[in-house]
């Protein structure tokens, strides 16, 4: 991992391939606030952007890279496929239609948004993504919302995610799933990784540290994700908010700041079980 005062931490996720480990995340935007708050997103100094077909965007974050002006090149770009990939061939045309939807010839990283085990083709999917690498098309690949034994029959086919995106904050810090990840050498994203209700950032674990730093405790829950290890793609529409986000690469937290907060973990059980919902 490296780290500067102005530019995101960087993760290796896959061998050679680097992830800015703290992306824009787009759900539930759609339509023109989509591309308005992609593109602000960018002029802000994201560099990573997070989408996928569920969210209903992927067109409108096309719009809003292209409207940024940025070099492609300069970007990390994530979208993740739906029931229709779950098949071999399948995961190939969710791609393909992806990059269509988007206006854009390749994708940094693309994921099995939701195992749907009773569907029993997640495994193919992820046999196809590999395809895609192995064909230059497609730098990395990976899962959301996979548990163990869905990572363990993924595993078994000889083929490895380079990452696992689950939800996690500090109320679900879902510590057998980040133990399962870390044992198997598969990155953690974190979604809603500042929770929905918000109720934990007037805790003193997280109160204390933000006024030790000077920080916001928004500030300070991005910087847990990030020293913990783990890509985090917080949803902002708002610039000031968006830039708030992105001011967090200039300080780090101590080792007990850090288990102040890992000790705000609920123990529960993320919102949705992927046992029992996909799409």
């Amino acid at each position: 991992m490296n780290t500067t005062d102005t530019a995101a931490p960087e993760l290796e996720i896959a061998p050679g391939v680097r992830a800015p480990m703290l992306g824009l995340g787009t759900w539930p935007l759609l339509g023109v606030d989509a591309a308005d708050s992609v593109a602000r997103g960018i002029a802000n100094g994201y560099r990573h952007i997070d989408t996928a077909e569920k969210y209903g965007n992927e067109d409108a974050v096309g719009e809003g890279i292209r409207r940024s002006g940025i070099a492609r090149g300069d970007l990390w770009v994530t979208s993740k496929l739906s029931l229709p990939g779950h098949s071999r061939a399948g995961a190939i045309q969710s791609y393909d239609a992806a990059l269509k939807r988007m206006g854009l010839e390749y994708l940094d990283l693309f994921l099995v948004h939701w195992p749907n085990p009773e569907l029993g083709g997640y495994v193919e999917a992820c046999h196809g993504l590999q395809e895609l690498v192995n064909a230059g098309r497609l730098r990395a690949w990976g899962v959301s919302n996979f548990k163990a034994a869905h990572l363990d029959e993924v595993l078994a086919a000889r083929l490895k995610p380079a990452i696992n995106q689950i939800q996690v904050d500090p109320r679900h810090l879902q510590r057998p799933l980040l133990e399962a990840n870390a044992a198997r050498g598969i990155a953690t994203g974190a979604y809603s990784p500042l929770g929905r209700a918000g109720d934990f950032l007037t805790d003193p674990a997280i109160t204390g540290p933000a006024t030790a730093h000077s920080k916001t405790p928004a500030q300070i829950v991005l910087r847990w994700h990030l020293d913990s290890g783990r890509i985090a793609v917080p949803k902002s529409a708002s610039d000031a908010r968006q830039r708030e986000n992105l001011a967090v690469f200039d300080f780090t937290l101590t080792p007990a700041q850090r288990a102040g907060i890992d000790a705000l973990d609920t123990g529960a059980g993320p919102r949705l079980d992927s046992d029992e919902y996909g799409h």
